[in-house]
């Protein structure tokens, strides 16, 4: 499936996204279950959580350290607010 383009990304407390699509579809994503391990586990410091960004394009997420999630990922696996 193909998902549409991000327009912004939140983190939010108790390490959620909030993701803004093109369509005007606000979704949140758990990051919790993906804390875990070497890679992410730097993700549970909350303020380099909190450092988030959205790729050039709309195309994902990033943090500066090169975490990311598939965008599919991320839309098919959040849910609507």
């Amino acid at each position: 499936m193909l998902q549409p383009r991000l327009t912004e990304v939140i983190a939010l407390d108790g390490f959620q996204l909030q993701l803004t699509y093109e369509t005007g579809e606000v979704r949140l994503f758990d990051v919790l279950p993906y804390i875990k391990g070497q890679w992410f586990g730097e993700l549970q410091d909350e303020s380099y959580f909190k450092t988030v960004y959205l790729l050039q394009g709309g195309t994902g997420i990033a943090w500066r350290n090169g975490q990311d999630i598939a965008p599919h990922e991320l839309y098919e696996q959040s849910i609507l607010r």
